[in-house]
């Protein structure tokens, strides 16, 4: 069965996406890749209503985990820390590409941040609210 012309061009926006975020992450800091530990980068298309916390469209990423700052030596044999990036939300929220693109690196930077332990106070102070 062939594909419709919107399947088509459905799955070239989440590719397209998908590579946005590959280069968001790729862009940070070889440090950063270097401190990041047992957590996972996935983007998945819309948030669940739990994830959605109330907002009416949802957040533009989520961290869910324990921070590096919370686990202490009895921390082992545990799943992935998870960093969801939404494609829905950031691309409803966006009118270019290219504001695309910022708004997918100011929120894998935003997730990230949560992974090392800053509170949305910290983030917000270095200008990734």
């Amino acid at each position: 069965m062939r594909n419709s012309g919107f399947e088509l061009a459905e799955h070239l926006r989440k590719r397209q996406f998908d590579r946005m975020v590959r280069k968001a992450v790729d862009s940070l800091p070889p440090v950063i890749h270097t401190m990041m530990e047992n957590v996972e980068i996935v983007v998945e298309d819309e948030p669940t209503e739990e994830q959605r916390n109330g907002a009416e469209d949802g957040p533009f990423g989520l961290y869910e985990g324990i921070p590096l700052t919370e686990r202490t030596s009895s921390y082992g044999l545990i799943l992935p820390d998870k960093i969801s990036i939404f494609r829905g939300p950031l691309e409803r929220a966006t009118a270019t590409p290219s504001d695309l693109y910022a708004e997918v690196q100011a929120t894998v930077i935003h997730e990230v941040a949560h992974h090392f332990g800053m509170d949305e106070g910290q983030i917000a102070d270095l200008g990734y609210e």
